[in-house]
C-alpha cells in the first residue's frame, strides 16, 4: 500500500500531464454548442464499492442535470505581478475565457469600455457576491471611458477615485482584479505591496510599478498593432515565398501558376533557404539602454557593445521547409512595418490615460498605532506610494511617464490592523473604500456549483479524460460546504480556499486509482463518503487549537 503523502504525489504528476491534454478533450455527453456540465443526484446510491470507499456501477442512477452557467467563485488568489494572472481557486481554460467580453475582439483600442451592468454580470460568473466591491470596480472602469469623452479643458480636472477594498482572506479581492484585467482591454498591472522597499534601502522602489506597465502596454500596443498589419505582411511573405521558389526573375505565367499551387498548400514541404538576422543584443538605433531598476548581465551589455562595433547583425542562410519559413518571414515583415517609436508614444498615452494599477496585501505594510521600529517595506513604502498616487512623473527607458490619471485599487484583510492605521495621506488618496464580506457556508456551496468553472467540475473534466464519470450528489456537496466552513471557524479562516482542501481529500485516493479502472466506469459521491474521507481532518482541527 502507498502512503498518503506519496499517492498525494503520484496525483500531483498525473494531473500536469491531464493539463496539458484537457482542453482537447471533449466528454462524450457534451454538446459541441454547450459547455460541459456535471451530474449530481439527490437519491440513493446503489452498486458495488470500490478500494477507495467510492461507489461504482456502470450507470449512475437517478441523475439529474445540472447548468453550471451562473455565478463564480470569489476567493483571491496569492500572485505575483500579473496582467491576466494564471493560477486561481477557479482555473479557466483557454477556450472558456476566450468567450468573455474582453477577449472577444483583439483589435479593440483602449478606449473602449465595457457598461458597468455587463462587467458585474462578467464578474458574476467567475466571483460569488461581493455586490459592492464589484460596482465600484465597474463605476471605476467605466469612468476611464467618459473621461475620454469629456472636452479637452475638462479632462485635466476630472481625476480617477482610487478605491480601497477591505475584507478577510480568500473572499475574492484578488480575483476580482486578475478579471477585471481580462476585461479592462487597457494596460494593468497587480503587485504586492510587500516586494517593494523605501527608497534607499536594498530592493525594489515604487516607480518599478510604472515601469512595468509601461513594458506591459508597449506588448499590447504591438500585439494590437500586429494584428492589423498581419494581412498586409501575409502578401509580402507570399511574394518573398515566390520569388525564392522561382527565383528574383521568374517568369509572370510559372509565378502565376507557382502562387495557385502555393495557395493551395501544396508546396508546403518544398525547401526554401531563408536569410534569418542573427540577433547580437543592443537597441535598433544604436544606443544601448540600461535600467538601473534592472541591471543587464554581463553577456547583454558585452552584446550590445559589439552590436554597436559591427554595426548591422549579419544574417544566417538557413534551408527550410515552406511551412516552417513562413512564420519567420512572417514575424521579420511585420518588424519592419511597426514603427516602435510610435509604438511606445502611443503606449506611454494609454499608460497614462487608462493605465490601472493593482495593489494587493497593502495591509501587510501598515503597522498598528502602537507599533514603534524601522521596517523598509512598511512606512517607508507608505510615504514613497504617495506622489505616485497623487501624480506624479516617473523617468523609464522609454520616456517620461505622468502618473496623474492612472487608477489605483488597493486591497487588504488589515487582520492586525486597521485602514486607519495607514498614513493619513494615502487614506486620503483611497477616497472609495469597500467592505466584502466573509463566506457562510451557503456562499461555499455556491462556490462549489455555480461559477462556469467550479471546483466540482473541474474534477469531474479531470476524472473524464480517464473514461471515468464522477457524480457528486447534492447532499455530498452541501456537506463539502459545510465542512469547508467549520474548519475556517475552528482553525484558521482562509475563506474559499479551504475548499481545496476538502475537495482534494475527498478525490485524493480515487484520482490514483483512477487508470486502472475500467472504462466508462461511474464513481457516485455521497454524503457517507464526504464524512467518512474527511472525519480524520475535523477531529485534528479540533486538537489543534490546544497545541503549542
Amino acid at each position: 500500500m502507498l502512503s498518503s503523502s506519496s499517492r498525494c504525489v503520484a496525483n500531483v504528476l498525473r494531473r500536469s500531464h491531464i493539463g496539458s491534454n484537457i482542453s482537447h478533450y471533449q466528454s462524450p455527453k457534451s454538446n459541441s454548442d454547450k459547455l460541459l456540465c456535471f451530474w449530481y443526484s439527490n437519491k440513493g446510491v446503489s452498486g458495488g464499492r470500490v478500494g477507495s470507499g467510492l461507489s461504482s456501477s456502470h450507470r449512475a442512477p437517478n441523475r439529474r442535470f445540472m447548468s453550471t452557467t451562473t455565478l463564480g467563485s470569489d476567493d483571491d488568489d496569492e500572485a505575483d505581478e500579473e496582467v491576466a494572472g494564471e493560477g486561481s481557486e477557479k482555473q479557466t481554460t483557454d477556450d472558456e475565457e476566450s468567450d468573455s467580453p474582453a477577449s472577444a475582439s483583439t483589435s479593440l483600442s483602449f478606449t473602449s469600455a465595457l457598461k458597468p451592468t455587463e462587467v458585474v454580470k462578467a464578474l458574476d460568473d467567475h466571483i460569488v457576491g461581493q455586490g459592492d466591491a464589484k460596482r465600484a470596480v465597474a463605476i471605476a472602469l467605466r469612468n476611464r471611458w467618459r473621461r475620454k469623452q469629456l472636452p479637452d479643458e475638462f479632462k485635466p480636472e476630472v481625476i480617477p477615485k482610487n478605491i480601497l477594498m477591505i475584507g478577510p482572506t480568500g473572499c475574492g479581492k484578488t480575483e476580482i482584479a486578475r478579471r477585471l484585467a481580462k476585461l479592462s482591454q487597457a494596460p494593468f498591472i497587480k503587485v504586492e505591496a510587500t516586494k517593494f522597499t523605501e527608497v534607499g534601502f536594498h530592493g525594489r522602489d515604487v516607480d518599478q510599478i510604472i515601469r512595468d506597465l509601461l513594458d506591459i502596454s508597449i506588448n499590447l500596443t504591438k500585439k494590437r498593432k500586429t494584428e492589423i498589419m498581419r494581412e498586409e505582411a501575409k502578401l509580402v511573405v507570399e511574394e518573398k515565398i515566390l520569388d525564392k521558389l522561382t527565383g528574383p526573375h521568374g517568369r509572370v505565367d510559372s509565378k502565376k501558376s507557382f502562387r495557385g499551387l502555393l495557395r493551395d498548400g501544396k508546396l508546403e514541404d518544398r525547401p526554401i533557404e531563408v536569410e534569418i538576422p542573427e540577433d547580437r543584443g543592443g537597441d535598433k538605433n544604436g544606443v544601448i539602454q540600461i535600467d538601473q531598476s534592472n541591471p543587464m548581465t554581463v553577456n547583454e551589455l558585452l552584446g550590445g557593445f559589439q552590436k554597436l562595433a559591427g554595426g548591422k547583425a549579419q544574417a544566417q542562410k538557413k534551408k527550410m521547409k515552406v511551412k516552417d519559413a513562413r512564420p519567420i518571414i512572417e514575424e521579420m515583415e511585420l518588424e519592419k512595418l511597426l514603427d516602435m517609436g510610435d509604438i511606445k508614444k502611443e503606449a506611454i498615452t494609454a499608460v497614462e490615460d487608462s493605465g490601472i494599477v493593482f495593489i494587493d496585501e497593502i495591509d501587510k505594510i501598515c503597522s498598528s498605532g502602537d507599533y514603534r521600529g524601522a521596517d523598509a517595506s512598511a512606512e517607508g513604502v507608505q510615504r514613497d506610494l504617495l506622489p505616485l498616487i497623487e501624480g506624479s512623473t516617473v523617468s523609464t527607458k522609454h520616456g517620461n511617464v505622468n502618473t496623474d490619471f492612472i487608477l489605483f485599487i488597493s486591497s487588504g484583510a488589515f487582520h492586525s490592523c486597521k485602514p486607519s492605521d495607514l498614513l493619513a495621506e494615502l487614506q486620503g488618496r483611497l477616497p472609495i473604500r469597500v467592505n466584502l464580506n466573509g463566506l457562510t457556508e451557503d456562499d461555499m456551496y455556491r462556490i462549489l456549483t455555480e461559477p462556469v468553472t467550479n471546483m466540482i467540475r473541474q474534477q469531474v473534466e479531470l476524472l473524464a479524460t480517464e473514461g471515468v464519470e464522477l457524480v457528486f450528489e447534492d447532499d455530498a456537496i452541501r456537506e463539502i460546504a459545510r465542512v469547508a466552513a467549520r474548519m475556517n471557524k475552528t482553525v484558521e479562516n482562509i475563506g474559499a480556499r479551504r475548499l481545496h482542501t476538502v475537495v482534494e481529500r475527498i478525490v485524493e485516493e480515487l484520482s490514483f486509482e483512477a487508470p486502472e479502472m475500467e472504462q466508462g466506469s461511474v464513481i457516485t459521491v455521497t454524503k457517507e463518503i464526504v464524512k467518512e474521507r474527511v472525519s480524520d481532518m475535523l477531529v485534528d482541527s479540533d486538537l489543534s487549537r490546544f497545541i503549542l
